[in-house]
């Protein structure tokens, strides 16, 4: 929100909405205390600041890693009259501004409305479009040799069926994180300066540094115990999700490049990687909803779970079929098992930008920004980096 000042020239000047409010009310309290301050990179963030701008609360709060530790090592959460709980502060905030930089914008109220029921019907509707099509086409229930796929759709099609709308999702994200980083971003740097912090946000990014809870004994999830199962099943579900990426990537360089056409035997690279990721984005989904029906209402916010679980739910279903898929692929269940899949990988890139995929992306914005801003001389000297 934004208000005009008449004073200044016709600039806008940045008003905070409620949640942003509560936020730098909360992180005023905790940059007095700063019992926290060895937890993630939130606090150390914190102690360069003396006051909170909008900019500066929208970075934090996508720097926020919502491990919980803070909130059961508070003494000033409730039932004291502060209520500090910045988990779910932070949480809040962080859906504000993925609405926020959302491209285009009016898709912005797309993160309060993109819960499980959107997800599921947008990909039966497009599964069930698919089969329709394979029905009336007499390809449904007719075996391939070989299992060609490219049978029943052929490469060029799929390319164009799909082209245009990957490419709408990276560049829906791609414009969103570039506002979102002009906002946020540090002091100019030198270049060898940019360049290891890029390194340590890329390492940090890579070893999800921040959800082992500042002691390397994990998150908190339904109590106070700590927990590393969070970011076991983070890493199975990212790694799994690049390998599946890595997949197709290299069945298109075979397919343009040395003009081997799909399908590719069992013990293929493109069929390895694609087993392997697949089961990665079996058992992490899996995981990680298991641990979101488990967690304390307390520690993130309620309202944002069934974008949660949306997201969630695509991911195991694409992985699943995917693999039935396969196994699948010489028999007479192929049309059909394929446009199951298909229909849920185009409506995993339909609703992408507007999902829970923008919070890997927007956290590692904030991440590099937390390793440049931690290498420049510290603005109050208030606190050690």
């Amino acid at each position: 929100m934004q208000l005009f000042d008449p004073k200044a020239s016709g600039e806008l000047i940045p008003v905070l909405n409620l949640d942003e409010t509560e936020v730098q009310r909360q992180l005023a309290i905790c940059n007095s205390c700063r019992y926290c301050e060895g937890f993630c990179a939130v606090f150390p963030a914190m102690t360069r600041r003396l006051e909170f701008a909008q900019a500066d609360i929208h970075y934090l709060a996508n720097l926020c890693h919502n491990c919980g530790a803070c909130l059961h090592a508070c003494q000033y959460a409730a039932p004291h009259e502060f209520a500090i709980n910045v988990p779910k502060a932070m949480a809040k905030v962080r859906l504000d501004t993925y609405a926020e930089y959302a491209w285009p914008k009016a898709l912005g109220t797309l993160y309060q409305r993109n819960g499980l029921t959107l997800a599921l019907a947008t990909a039966a509707g497009l599964a069930l479009f698919l089969c329709l099509m394979l029905m009336v086409m007499g390809n449904l229930l007719t075996p391939m040799a070989g299992g060609n796929f490219y049978g029943i759709f052929p490469h060029n099609t799929l390319a164009l069926m799909f082209g245009p709308v990957f490419g709408f999702a990276v560049l829906a994200l791609t414009l969103g994180v570039r506002r979102f980083w002009r906002d946020i971003s540090p002091a100019s740097a030198p270049l060898g300066l940019k360049t290891s912090a890029a390194l340590e946000a890329t390492s940090n990014v890579a070893r999800l540094k921040y959800l082992d809870g500042g002691h390397g004994e994990g998150c908190n999830n339904s109590d106070d115990a700590f927990t590393l199962w969070r970011r076991r099943f983070h890493h199975l579900t990212f790694y799994g999700f690049m390998l599946c990426f890595a997949a197709t990537g290299v069945a298109t360089l075979y397919h343009f490049v040395l003009h081997w056409s799909a399908p590719y035997p069992v013990f293929s690279l493109p069929v390895m990687l694609g087993i392997v990721g697949g089961l990665g984005l079996l058992v992490g989904p899996a995981g990680l909803l298991w641990l979101n029906l488990r967690r304390h209402p307390d520690q993130g916010d309620e309202q944002q779970k069934p974008m949660d679980r949306g997201f969630i739910a695509l991911l195991l279903l694409i992985s699943a079929s995917g693999l039935a898929l396969l196994a699948l692929r010489d028999t007479s269940a192929l049309g059909l098992a394929l446009a199951i899949h298909l229909g849920l990988v185009m409506a995993f890139f339909l609703t992408m930008p507007y999902s829970k995929f923008a919070h890997g992306i927007f956290r590692s914005a904030a991440l590099l920004k937390y390793a440049i801003e931690k290498r420049q001389p510290n603005p109050i000297n208030a606190a050690s980096d």
